[in-house]
């Protein structure tokens, strides 16, 4: 059985803060958006609290629906990517990882793209999936083959522009929440927010193109129920 945040001392009901936090991070809204939606519907809550609830919840969020993957261990096969993010105006990079059916391993702002920065994001992917993989793709960058001959010797390193389209794919809603936040405003701040979009945001995208109207009607119906079951917003209150 799922185990959901505890919500004691939050006056407002689960379903209410759950959505909220949903709404910040499946779609490019700000937190008075978020905040007008919500009052729309009839429902009296400040942005800054939706800032809390997303900080607080958020990341319990994310890592519920990633225990709740079919296979929650990632495959054999990782494909590395970096790109460049604006934070406080400054240029960093935004290190990313994911496996062949395309989920989020993982995230890390650094503000270098260097050997030591390629090393550092190895050795956490491994101690974070406690595993290691068959094949790493990556792009042209240097720093890869460097620092996979360091960390990881003995897996086969495959090195193509071509061949990591899953990884450069994955950073498009991130450029898209980007662009709507007009940046941010601490490293600190976009990794802690990204760590938790990554989890939420593909969860609620599954491959449109690839289905049926009905089969997505299905589909997105079994991710919102696993929503609801990670969150609590499905299950009875207690006195």
């Amino acid at each position: 059985m799922d185990s959901a945040p505890s919500y004691r001392r939050h006056r407002y009901p689960v379903e209410i803060i759950a959505h909220c936090v949903w709404l910040y991070f499946r779609f490019p809204l700000s937190f008075r958006e978020v905040e007008e939606l919500m009052l729309q519907r009839g429902v009296l809550v400040s942005y800054e609290t939706v800032r809390r609830w997303c900080g607080k919840f958020g990341q319990a969020y994310a890592n519920g629906l990633r225990s709740r993957r079919p296979r929650p261990r990632p495959g054999d096969t990782w494909h590395l990517n970096e790109v460049f993010i604006k934070v406080n105006g400054e240029l960093k990079y935004l290190w990313r990882a994911v496996d062949a059916d395309g989920n989020v391993l993982d995230i890390l702002v650094q503000n270098r793209r260097d050997t030591a920065a390629a090393r550092r994001f190895f050795r956490r992917l491994i101690q974070k999936t406690c595993s290691v993989p068959r094949v790493v793709v990556t792009d042209k960058l240097r720093s890869y083959g460097a620092a996979h001959r360091e960390v990881m010797p003995s897996v086969e390193h495959r090195s193509s522009k071509y061949l990591n389209n899953r990884a450069e794919n994955s950073h498009q809603p991130t450029r898209q929440r980007e662009r709507a936040m007009k940046g941010f405003r601490s490293v600190g701040g976009a990794q802690r927010f990204l760590s938790a979009f990554s989890g939420i945001s593909p969860h609620f995208r599954p491959r449109r193109h690839l289905m049926t109207a009905s089969g997505y009607r299905a589909e997105m119906t079994v991710r919102f129920a696993i929503w609801d079951q990670i969150t609590g917003a499905g299950r009875p209150t207690t006195a």
